[in-house]
């Protein structure tokens, strides 16, 4: 591939940290997204409800697209994505989560998230 080809292409590297307040939510909705989906063929199905009912990770991870965080971008098109979710321990005062100043920031006044990247 020339370099001109090359440069078309962006890997954008996202991490997120989430709390989850409730647990069973996050699984419920999970198990309903595995059903509602027709095109999962039985054996797969049966693993992703097991995966989902033992690991909240892992009913996140099902819930999360990275296709949803492209999709409405002009002039993107989404070539390969891969993503996984675990637990963690967090500590927001451990100086290993300090933001720097391309990091997302909440705004006091409004609630909303921005952030620079």
């Amino acid at each position: 591939m020339s370099t001109e080809e090359t440069s078309r292409f962006v890997r954008l590297r996202v991490e997120v940290v989430v709390e989850v307040d409730d647990a069973n939510a996050v699984t419920a909705e999970a198990l309903r997204r595995i059903a509602g989906d027709a095109e999962l063929p039985a054996d797969e199905r049966a693993h992703a409800e097991s995966a989902v009912t033992e690991d909240t990770a892992e009913a996140l991870a099902y819930l999360v697209d990275p296709f949803d965080l492209v999709s409405g971008v002009p002039g993107v098109e989404l070539q390969q994505a891969s993503w996984s979710s675990e637990q963690i321990d967090y500590d927001p005062d451990s100086p290993d989560w300090d933001l720097d100043e391309d990091d997302v920031v909440e705004d006091d006044d409004d609630d909303r998230v921005s952030g620079t990247g």
